[in-house]
């Protein structure tokens, strides 16, 4: 398994995490936004401890504007490493997968 897919798994293998990345698709939010909904389960410093993580693993893409950082989903590499996934543990249904090449 190659190195992207593993820090994948091992980034989705944190419940916070999947929420995280639950709340991130398709917006931009700032930590405290994460805090916010994340609703008291987590504080800020171990919301920006599982941010760090998600981006180390390539998950999330950031950005800053002022002192603030604001985060998204890397719905690419998501749905890249999920055919990865696909592939190694379910052969039967990768042909159904989207070929890696078309992926930018």
């Amino acid at each position: 398994m190659d190195t992207q897919t593993l820090a994948f798994a091992k980034a989705l293998a944190d419940e916070t995490r999947q929420e995280i990345m639950g709340h991130l698709c398709c917006v931009w939010l700032s930590t405290s936004d994460v805090v916010a909904k994340l609703e008291g389960k987590v504080n800020q410093p171990t919301v920006s401890h599982h941010l760090k993580k998600l981006e180390e693993a390539n998950l999330v893409l950031a950005r800053r504007e002022g002192k603030y950082r604001y985060y998204t989903l890397n719905q690419a590499v998501v749905t890249f490493c999920c055919g990865q996934l696909v592939r190694r543990f379910a052969p039967d249904y990768s042909a159904q997968i989207i070929p890696t090449e078309e992926i930018t």
